[in-house]
């Protein structure tokens, strides 16, 4: 069992350890049971200004290193990472709560993010364009884009970190970090990482802390010329507001309502297993699971029996026992969105399949039973708002025009999947989903080589791929006269 000291100092800047300037601390919890796993510092701006500055002055010696070198230290971390994985992931379950299986899953996937990027460090590639005058030479180089600001989530507190801050440091970007105020453990592991991997002082900065005052800081400091972040669409929408004065670049991965389709034609046990592996997931708390399923007509009765027994099966505890499929959520903020959508939907004629409601298997800490809902319409809320929690709506559907029109009936983009074994559907239907990811027969499409991004107020920008490391990097032409 990981134990902590009673404080840990969690504020990182130009190469130090520190408290909060103004010496407060706040608590981490265990969402399992509750309790305070340890304190951490609680910065604000004026700890975020000073991790600004210290980015400042060491980004040019940064940008200035070779791709080799800089790609060398993200090897270095990324081997570092997968040596720790064990660790990571119960210093993980125990801040965040989800099943340690998923938990590992997680870590090995921050780390394919810094083996991932440490390759594209040197593949960052110009461009030499043939002049239509003779007397001319043109090119483009890719230059870092400067100081980057990194707002992340706690539902996937390690690989939304690397996700962003690996690709910042392949481009020759420092960075500072604002991780989720829930989930502050797994950010200063990786950094503690990362510095041990080489990073120099003040090229990766962390501040823990109030969001407001962290996010305005690095929202109205000119040295910040990049703000990252993945959250809510509310949240992204005020990013871009406060931006705007200055002209920030932005890249966001916001909200999800992500659609699942399941045609007759579909391996309806393949479906249902994977169904419930999406919206399932880390208790339902993930931007690209599964809100809403759309079954056709001709399976509905079969589907419905086949994913219900798989949801009653279902363990739910401690993401630290072996035996548990699902955690608890973040916090009663949580569970009480999650009844609601629950009652919401029932006083408007929806039906309880499984679940619906809270558990109360350990005593403590914030559980909702996985649940599937039938008789569900368009008038509730579960299926209009993004739901991050452990709620699965079902609705049938009679031609695959309807169900695509159903699918894209949201002002969400960002993943949306579909069963089918029909060939031509998959084209077809891929074509026509209004979203930035999508998943045939597959719903966990997030890879370290792929682009992750949605469109529609979902967000815009890339993260993964040779695509994600062009955030972090301006275009410079250059014209050359010869004679």
């Amino acid at each position: 069992m990981i134990t902590f000291e009673a404080y840990v100092p969690s504020i990182y800047i130009n190469g130090r350890w520190n408290s909060a300037s103004s010496r407060k601390k706040t608590p981490v919890r265990n969402p399992a049971t509750w309790d305070i796993l340890t304190h951490v510092s609680y910065g604000d701006d004026i700890d975020t200004k000073n991790a600004i500055e210290a980015a400042s002055s060491a980004q040019k010696q940064w940008a200035s290193l070779s791709p080799r070198k800089r790609s060398s230290i993200l090897y270095k971390a990324n081997q570092l990472m997968k040596e720790e994985e064990d660790r990571l992931a119960a210093i993980l379950t125990m801040e965040q709560g989800k099943p340690l299986r998923e938990a590992k899953g997680e870590i090995k996937s921050a780390a394919s993010f810094l083996l991932w990027y440490a390759e594209e460090a040197n593949r960052l590639y110009g461009e030499w364009i043939p002049s239509s005058i003779e007397s001319k030479r043109l090119s483009v180089i890719p230059q870092p884009v400067g100081v980057v600001g990194a707002i992340t989530p706690w539902n996937f507190p390690a690989s939304m970190i690397t996700r962003k801050v690996a690709p910042a440091l392949a481009a020759g970007c420092a960075v500072v970090l604002k991780p989720a105020s829930e989930t502050p453990l797994t950010a200063i592991e990786i950094v503690k990482i990362l510095e041990k991997a080489g990073v120099p002082d003040g090229v990766v900065n962390l501040v823990t802390g109030n969001s407001a005052k962290i996010g305005n800081a690095l929202l109205h400091h000119e040295d910040v010329r990049l703000i990252t972040f993945t959250g809510s669409t509310e949240v992204g929408k005020h990013l871009m507001r406060e931006s705007a004065d200055q002209v920030k670049k932005l890249s966001l991965e916001l909200g999800g309502h992500a659609p699942i389709i399941v045609f007759a034609d579909a391996d309806l046990d393949q479906a249902a297993e994977m169904t419930l592996a999406s919206k399932f997931r880390n208790s339902g708390q993930t931007c690209i699971c599964a809100n809403r399923v759309y079954v056709e007509a001709d399976i509905w009765d079969e589907f419905k029996q086949v994913l219900v027994e798989k949801v009653e099966a279902m363990r739910l505890g401690d993401g630290l026992a072996e035996e548990v499929d699902m955690g608890p959520l973040i916090n009663e903020g949580a569970t009480e969105k999650v009844h609601e959508q629950v009652k919401d939907a029932l006083a408007k004629g929806a039906e309880i399949a499984c679940g619906g409601n809270l558990w109360e298997g350990t005593g403590k800490g914030h559980y909702y039973l996985p649940t599937v809902l039938s008789g569900v319409n368009n008038d509730m809320l579960v299926m209009n708002e993004e739901t991050f929690g452990p709620i699965l709506p079902l609705q049938s559907f009679t031609s695959e025009e309807d169900a695509i029109n159903a699918a894209n009936d949201s002002e969400y983009g960002l993943a949306a999947y579909f069963f089918t074994n029909n060939l031509d559907r998959s084209v077809r239907v891929a074509e026509k989903l209004d979203y930035g990811i999508i998943g045939i027969n597959d719903v966990f499409p997030a890879v370290a080589e792929a682009p992750f991004g949605g469109i529609k107020q979902s967000g815009f920008g890339k993260e993964g791929g040779h695509h994600g490391i062009h955030e972090y990097v301006e275009l410079k032409y250059i014209s050359m006269g010869i004679k």
